[in-house]
């Protein structure tokens, strides 16, 4: 039996096994141990000896956009184009370099291309959507021991790195688009996602029905209360604690600042596509510029579910691309412009891929391990691929980065963190289990670490 590099598993007996490759040997052990429920899942440990990892982090970026597609979109419709008889006229295949990529559905992307890097040979460990999209959001099995506690990405870089700014006004994790997800796991609240979906207009809740006056001085009744319940032995604690919380909600209340943030023109909102990812895209801009305490933001934008139909004009995969390009393009140009996307690192990707070649009988694509993520800022290589697939897609034939197999979502989460200036091989002795929380697991081994080709 042959896995998508070639190697072959059958010579797992007797001294013919030890002939093979380093890394096949390891991978070996990684797949022997790692069925479970159907999916290929990583053992508890490596079960090879191997070199405790010498971290030296990128540190080229100050701030995070990490955007979930969820569904996940078809690879080879996108950012792995794969030409064929199925492919659309409309999606004008055109070169950049080395480059094939399609135009005609992202043309606003198209013209950012020297900011941008594709990595191809990324593979998802699973291909069940709810499973999937949690793995690429903490950066491990979602079934493993430690998964119930651990904090999304978002948190460990709140954790590590605190606000951009010293006032604090804006946590440090802002999720849009969504209601719900990971969250700070183990970690204190002030790390967890703050949830927000822009529509443009303010940000919603932060008004009295009574005015501004009426809830300062409410506000004000409850500050004087606390005060003398804070020197209460059984109370004093807590009510600290939601004294500091309240206190953290009311600068986002009456704030012309947090206003200007979450407003947008209708000229903005037309150069961004009119749409909720749009909208998105210019809240974490307005965030970033603003430096009110939010580095990493995330926005989720799906469905990319496209088992039907995937063609049909102006719909589906069609529709998805042009909120997609809009919104992110004129993002990368505008952080271009004002001088933010050097500090920025921005990644995109699916919690999977799509199958590959012709279309099912329903004209659509089904769930495939096989993807590709997108990087820009942070003085990310421009106009750059990692990675090669077959003729179709469906494998890899060249991993092209150093450690030579599959980037799988652990690697994503500790080039995050080397983006940042955070160690990945980071292990944490507070957890309530105290069995040691590790920011990228198995990566103190060395077993997984970020792309740093990313920047060569």
């Amino acid at each position: 039996m042959k896995d998508q590099f070639g190697n072959d598993w059958s010579k797992t007996r007797g001294t013919q096994f030890w002939k093979l490759p380093h890394v096949s040997r390891r991978m070996f052990f990684q797949h022997a141990g790692a069925a479970l429920g159907g999916y290929f899942l990583l053992p508890t440990r490596p079960m090879e000896t191997i070199a405790k990892a010498s971290a030296s982090p990128i540190g080229t970026a100050k701030n995070c956009i990490f955007i979930l597609l969820t569904g996940a979109p078809s690879h080879t419709d996108t950012f792995d184009l794969k030409e064929g008889s199925w492919t659309p006229s409309y999606f004008n295949p055109t070169s950049y370099g080395d480059i094939r990529f399609p135009q005609g559905l992202m043309p606003k992307i198209a013209s950012q291309m020297d900011s941008i890097a594709l990595a191809r040979s990324v593979r998802a460990w699973a291909t069940a959507h709810g499973l999937a999209q949690t793995w690429v959001q903490i950066g491990r099995n979602p079934v493993s021991g430690l998964s119930k506690i651990a904090p999304h990405i978002g948190s460990v870089v709140s954790m590590e790195l605190g606000p951009t700014s010293a006032d604090h006004t804006l946590p440090a994790f802002v999720s849009l688009n969504t209601g719900s997800g990971p969250g700070e796991g183990y970690f204190p609240p002030a790390n967890a996602p703050f949830y927000v979906s822009p529509g443009g207009a303010g940000l919603g809740n932060t008004a009295h029905p009574g005015g501004q006056a009426v809830f300062d001085r409410r506000f004000q009744m409850k500050l004087d209360i606390d005060h003398e319940l804070e020197s209460s032995p059984l109370l004093g604690t807590a009510v600290d604690q939601a004294t500091q919380d309240n206190t953290s909600a009311r600068k986002l209340m009456y704030n012309p600042a947090v206003d200007a943030i979450f407003n947008f023109d209708a000229t903005t909102r037309a150069n961004y596509g009119n749409s909720g990812f749009g909208n998105a895209c210019i809240a974490a801009r307005n965030m970033l510029r603003a430096n009110l305490g939010t580095r990493f933001v995330q926005i989720s934008f799906g469905s990319w579910d496209h088992h039907v139909n995937i063609y049909a004009p102006n719909a589906n995969l069609q529709s998805m691309t042009k909120q997609f390009d809009n919104g992110l393009g004129q993002l990368i140009a505008d952080l271009k412009a004002d001088g933010t996307l050097d500090q920025t690192l921005i990644v995109a990707l699916g919690e999977f891929g799509r199958t590959v070649g012709n279309l099912n009988t329903t004209n659509g694509r089904d769930h495939h391990p096989q993807q590709t993520a997108l990087f820009a800022g942070a003085k990310v290589s421009g106009k750059k691929v990692i990675g090669q697939t077959d003729a179709t897609g469906s494998t890899i034939l060249d991993p092209g980065w150093s450690r030579g197999r599959e980037i799988r979502p652990e690697d994503i989460e500790a080039t995050i963190y080397s983006a940042l200036g955070i160690d990945w091989t980071t292990v944490r002795h507070d957890d309530p289990f105290n069995r040691g929380f590790e920011y990228v697991p198995f990566s103190e081994q060395d077993l997984y670490g970020p792309l740093n080709e990313l920047w060569s």
